[in-house]
């Protein structure tokens, strides 16, 4: 009898799938146990769309819902199917994965749903294949950071702060959503306005002015109009630290706000103002004074706290440090070589500019960035 089953048991498979002849198919089957049988044909129903499979393509993968027991709780015994409440279109990528060993990613569909079926079906996303891995990975970032974004535009939004909140919790909404109210609405613009006077009378005060009587040199207008300058600048300076120090007042967590990049961006700006008020006059001091001025111009990045767009600009950046990074590392393997081809071959030359590598970097740097 077990001789008879192997006998019959490849003409038995190759009816079931329909290409044997009819002939063939009509001839007499000797009777198979199906429950001993782990080559059987299982049905597949997907809201609606049926599938059919192999058992044993299913076995291949024991620690999956449909490689596994627990797959029937879903049989039913009257259609004599698998019924699951499921995306059909997301099912086919599922089932392929079971058929051949490859998981594939289809670029059209939600990152979201897609991870919420292989999760059903107790699938991993770390078996994507290498040639979908970087778009899952693409993909799944955008999407964490969209959400990240919605739920920062969440707390922030318009939502009505509960009775008992507090001052501090006030404030910090006033300071992240200026449009919660008409005095945050004025601060953010007086803020605004005060960053780019700041701005522009540091660019300002280097133009040259007309010479003073009995001079013959021109003074640049920081110096002719030293007093003027000078009480505009003091003016930005006790807005940017009052705003600062509201901020740490208001701030949820004081440690983060501290450490965070515009925070630091905000004390670089204004430090150099304070320090100049306990440096006393001297030649040697005020040299490094006037160094030490030129973090000043900091106070343009406080246009990234007011500007929504500059925002997106630095997340832009954020996101693609990577890529960045290695064009950066291209292009200074690319200096390095053209910098020696063109040293050894100008070595020996009379009246060479390129005297060494080092010194031949920026022929090539002026050359591949502008040029190139």
């Amino acid at each position: 009898m077990a001789a008879g089953v192997a006998t019959w048991m490849p003409f038995a498979r190759a009816a079931a799938v329909g290409w044997l002849p009819l002939a063939q198919k009509t001839m007499p089957k000797p009777p198979v146990d199906k429950k001993s049988r782990s080559d059987e044909i299982l049905f597949v129903n997907v809201s609606g769309l049926r599938f059919q499979t192999w058992k044993n393509t299913l076995d291949r993968y024991p620690d999956t819902l449909l490689g596994s027991s627990e797959k029937e709780f879903f049989y039913n015994e009257e259609t004599q199917e698998y019924f699951f409440d499921r995306d059909p279109e997301m099912f086919r990528h599922i089932l392929n994965f079971f058929r051949t060993g490859k998981l594939h990613y289809p670029r059209h569909e939600c990152i979201q749903a897609f991870e919420e079926e292989l999760a059903f079906y107790g699938i991993i996303p770390e078996i994507i294949g290498d040639c979908c891995m970087e778009e899952y990975r693409d993909r799944k970032k955008e999407n964490q950071e969209r959400l990240a974004e919605d739920t920062e535009a969440e707390n922030a939004g318009d939502a009505p702060l509960p009775p008992d909140a507090t001052l501090r919790e006030r404030l910090w909404r006033a300071f992240e959503n200026p449009h919660t109210s008409t005095m945050a609405l004025v601060f953010y613009y007086v803020t605004g306005f005060f960053i780019a006077v700041s701005v522009i009378a540091n660019v300002v005060e280097t133009v040259p002015c007309r010479p003073l009587k009995g001079s013959i040199k021109d003074l640049p207008c920081g110096e002719k109009f030293s007093v003027g300058f000078s009480c505009l600048d003091t003016a930005c300076v006790l807005i940017f630290s009052f705003e600062y120090l509201m901020r740490l007042y208001a701030a949820p967590s004081r440690c983060d706000f501290v450490r965070s990049v515009m925070s630091v961006i905000d004390v670089v700006a204004i430090l150099p103002f304070y320090i100049g008020l306990v440096m006393p006059e001297n030649e040697e001091v005020s040299g490094a004074f006037v160094t030490l001025r030129v973090f000043r111009v900091f106070r343009i990045f406080k246009f990234s706290r007011h500007s929504q767009g500059l925002r997106i600009l630095g997340c832009t950046l954020q996101a693609c440090a990577s890529e960045l990074g290695f064009l950066l590392f291209s292009l200074t393997m690319a200096v390095i070589i053209f910098a020696t081809v063109m040293f050894y071959a100008e070595k020996g030359t009379k009246g060479t500019t390129f005297s060494s590598i080092p010194a031949s970097f920026w022929y090539t740097i002026v050359t591949m960035t502008t040029l190139g």
